[in-house]
């Protein structure tokens, strides 16, 4: 089972941009989806963006446009790109695979003035 660690997370103001990384112990070529997750304090865990081992990106409305999601297969690598942070963005974010296997520690993120 590949395990995963994330990073990059921090406060930033409303309005503002983080990258997300997320290291992987194995290969992730062999997974066809991986994802990105966040869950906010007293609500479930929910998938934000995932993207296929070909590179198609999908993303939840609540923030298409505003995050990118990427992977790098050689690097067992994925990425989210998060710009025009708002406050309800605050949460661990969580990478894994879709469906997810297992989780790593998350990085928090917090969007405050």
């Amino acid at each position: 089972q590949v395990q995963f660690v994330e990073s990059g997370g921090g406060l930033v103001q409303p309005g503002g941009s983080l990258r997300l990384s997320c290291a992987a112990s194995g290969s992730v070529f062999s997974i066809y989806v991986m994802g990105w997750y966040r869950q906010a304090p007293g609500k479930q865990r929910e998938l934000v963006a995932s993207i296929t081992r070909g590179g198609t990106p999908h993303y939840a409305d609540s923030v298409k446009g505003r995050f990118t999601i990427s992977r790098d297969n050689v690097k067992n690598a994925v990425y989210l790109q998060m710009n025009s942070l708002k406050p309800e963005d605050t949460a661990v974010y969580y990478c894994n695979s879709v469906p997810a296997e297992g989780w790593g520690q998350g990085t928090q993120v917090t969007v405050s003035s």
